[in-house]
Formats: C-alpha cells, sequence, structure tokens
C-alpha cells in the first residue's frame, strides 16, 4: 500500500504514522478519566458538534493506544486533518476514493442509491460479494435519505445539496466492500473500504466551483461519471414518447461537465517541479480510472439493435467480465457518434489512460410525471458494471478474460 493514505472523510492525505487516537473519557486503569471537550477541528471540518474525549498521538501504527494521561485504552482512531473517527481497519486493507460526478438532473443520486442496494441484496448475493456500511452515520444516512425514500417511498430526489450550501464539507457514505477469492484451502475474504461522495451538478456550473468544492477528485482513486444520453442532440428524437428532455447547452452539457472535471484532474498528472511523470502518467494523460455511465438508457432502449450487446444479458459472478465490458464499451462508443457526441470520446482518448463506456437504467423505465417509480417498480439493469470495472482495475475483484 502506498506510504500516504487519503481520508475517507476529507479526503486529505497523510502517512499512516500521523494517525491520531481520541480518549475514550471513561476511567482508566488509574481510576482517573479526561474530561469530554469541544473538538473545535470536527467542527470547522465537519460541522460535528458536542463533547468528545481529547485527541493524543502515540507512536504506533496498531488497532490500541493509551491515553498518556489517563492511561485508558482507546480503540477511536482518527483523522489527523479532519479528526473523523476512521473506520476499523483503516490503513490495513485496501482504501478507495469513488468520485460519482455528473451533470445535474443526470440521475447520479438514484443510481448511487441503487447501485449501493443492488450490492447489499440481489447481485451482492449472487456474486458472492458483501458490503455493509463502514460507520453509524453512514447506515442511518443511507437508510433515512437514500434507499427508504426510493424504495419504501417511491420518491426520487430533488437535487444534492452543493458543497457551498453544505459549508464546504464533504459528507460521504463510507461502506466496507468484502469478496470471496477461491484459495487452494477454502476461500479467504478480502475487503476494501470504499467512500462514495454525491457531488450536486451545479458543483460542476464553472470552473471556480469546481475549484472550490471538489478537491476530492484529486485523491480520488476512480471516477465515475454520469452522462444522460438524451442530452446529446442525435439521441433527443429517439426518446421514447413521455420521456422528459433535459437541457443540451450551457454549463450542464455533456461536453462541459466532461471537460471541467478532466481540467481539475490535469495538474494532478505532473511532479512537484511541474514536469510530467515518467512512466505511471505515460504521456501525460491521466492515470486515474473513469468510468463514463450513460444512464436512463430504458429512454432510448427500443432503437437498440436486437444484437446489441446492451441488450445482452450481464453475466454474473464474483469476477468481472472483461470481453462483456469491452463489447458494451464498443458499442456505446458506436453510439456517441450516432447520437453526435464524439468530441466525448475525443476527449477521453486525448487525457485518460483508463476510460470505459457503460450503458444502464437504474430504474428500469421513466419515472411518473410526480416523479415517482413508475408503477412496474424499479427494475434496475447493470447499474453495478462500472464499480466493479473500477474494482478489477484496482484489483480488488478478479477478472474474467475469456468468454
Amino acid at each position: 500500500m502506498a506510504s500516504d493514505i487519503a481520508c475517507p472523510y476529507c479526503y486529505e492525505t497523510f502517512p499512516v504514522r500521523d494517525i491520531l487516537f481520541r480518549c475514550i473519557a471513561r476511567p482508566g486503569p488509574t481510576g482517573s478519566r479526561c474530561r469530554a471537550e469541544r473538538d473545535q477541528v470536527l467542527e470547522e471540518r465537519r460541522g460535528r458538534r458536542g463533547e468528545l474525549g481529547p485527541v493524543f498521538a502515540a507512536r504506533t501504527r496498531g488497532q490500541l493506544a493509551p491515553c498518556p494521561t489517563c492511561q485508558a485504552v482507546s480503540t477511536f482512531r482518527i483523522c489527523p486533518v479532519c479528526h473523523s473517527t476512521l473506520p476499523a481497519q483503516f490503513g490495513l486493507v485496501d482504501n478507495r476514493l469513488i468520485a460519482m460526478v455528473g451533470a445535474k438532473a443526470s440521475g447520479k443520486t438514484v443510481y448511487m442509491t441503487v447501485l449501493l442496494h443492488e450490492l447489499m441484496n440481489r447481485v451482492g448475493s449472487a456474486g458472492g460479494f458483501a458490503l455493509m456500511a463502514a460507520d453509524d452515520e453512514t447506515m442511518t444516512r443511507f437508510d433515512s435519505d437514500y434507499q427508504d425514500p426510493l424504495y419504501q417511498g417511491g420518491e426520487l430526489f430533488h437535487g444534492t445539496r452543493t458543497a457551498v450550501a453544505n459549508d464546504h464539507r464533504v459528507d460521504p457514505l463510507v461502506f466496507r466492500f468484502g469478496v470471496a477469492r477461491r484459495r487452494l484451502l477454502g476461500a479467504r475474504p478480502e475487503h476494501t473500504l470504499l467512500s462514495f461522495f454525491d457531488t450536486a451538478g451545479e458543483d460542476f456550473s464553472s470552473q471556480e466551483s469546481v475549484q472550490l468544492n471538489t478537491r476530492y477528485l484529486a485523491n480520488a482513486d476512480g471516477v465515475i461519471l454520469i452522462l444522460d444520453p438524451l442530452q446529446l442532440p442525435g439521441a433527443r428524437p429517439l426518446a421514447r414518447p413521455g420521456s422528459t428532455l433535459p437541457d443540451t447547452a450551457g454549463a450542464d452539457s455533456p461536453i462541459n461537465v466532461l471537460s471541467r472535471v478532466t481540467s481539475m484532474l490535469l495538474p494532478h498528472r505532473s511532479g512537484p517541479d511541474g514536469r510530467l511523470l515518467p512512466g505511471a502518467r505515460g504521456a501525460g494523460r491521466i492515470s486515474t480510472p473513469i468510468a463514463v455511465v450513460f444512464a436512463k438508457l430504458d429512454a432510448v432502449w427500443d432503437t437498440l439493435d436486437p444484437g446489441s450487446p446492451l441488450r445482452a444479458h450481464p453475466p454474473g459472478g464474483a469476477r468481472f467480465h472483461t470481453a462483456d465490458s469491452l463489447d458494451v464499451h464498443e458499442e456505446v462508443r458506436h453510439l456517441l457518434r450516432e447520437w453526435r457526441g464524439g468530441s466525448i470520446d475525443q476527449i477521453l482518448d486525448a487525457n485518460y489512460r483508463h476510460y470505459r463506456y457503460f450503458g444502464i437504467s437504474a430504474l428500469g423505465n421513466s419515472p411518473t410525471a410526480e416523479s415517482q417509480v413508475a408503477p412496474t417498480g424499479i427494475q434496475p439493469y447493470r447499474v453495478t458494471d462500472p464499480l466493479l470495472w473500477l474494482l478489477s482495475e484496482f484489483g480488488s475483484v478478479a477478472r474474467q478474460r475469456r468468454r
């Protein structure tokens, strides 16, 4: 693992040895106890108020450390930058930050909710994957703010709060992803911490807002870019009757969002002296893998060729199927030309070392005019493909190369 690691909550990087501890503020072996106090760093960085045990440094990379004042043993390891409590085994298992970006009304929040729900339920159990919340806040927020409104209330989301409205704080959802790898002596589970941050489309309305509000992009291990095909002029006439047609021009157009994300990532391809890094960054291209996801595929489903890979039933199992993914990739690239979105492919090919196209439908059918899930219910299609590709790029999920 790299010497520096990124906090899954504030996305700042630091060496593992800099991780701090928080006293449990209960009596230690000597009978004394530390008094709880306000943590101003936690308040300023994440808006968390209340009195907590004091912070202390310990010369250990382990999971336990005694408080130097009261000697009570603490298991609360915290980020040295934002003072958030770090998940269990942070720094011992892979830690991957996933940036979820896209234009306003592109369906990012719906997609993220359905993706996580599928991994925790249908697809996860069928593929041997296990996904669970890594902290209590994620557990509570995912249920109350995401899963319950969509799956129980059938209500779509009314837009993600911008980073400006959130006082420049990021509040990601952090999960533990596990997959059982087959070994000669049985299955051994391997775990990866996944941090998802759902940006508001408004955070990509200008280059200035990108710089101010999405600093986490610089430290993201992978990017999932959600695009609405109905924003492309060649795809709009192909939409099913009754489909909501989004705006096609201005700051929220797919080409503009991709351009701003690329401009944000490009400065990080070079070393401290400004020169391009040899090897890893290639000829100046971005090494961060980016999954370019065309959502709402159901709106153009009727126009797809019967033999299109996008109509094929996706293979299952605990491996990522490379051949199937490449077939979908080439099919979407072909459709891009028909949809008059070829400039998207040109930008990706010129600036990224690893990118892959995907076509998905989070809901399976267009929502009602009242922004409710269709009466047919939620019928997701290929929603896990982009994340499993990223995890296969990281080595967290094995690949199936042959058909």
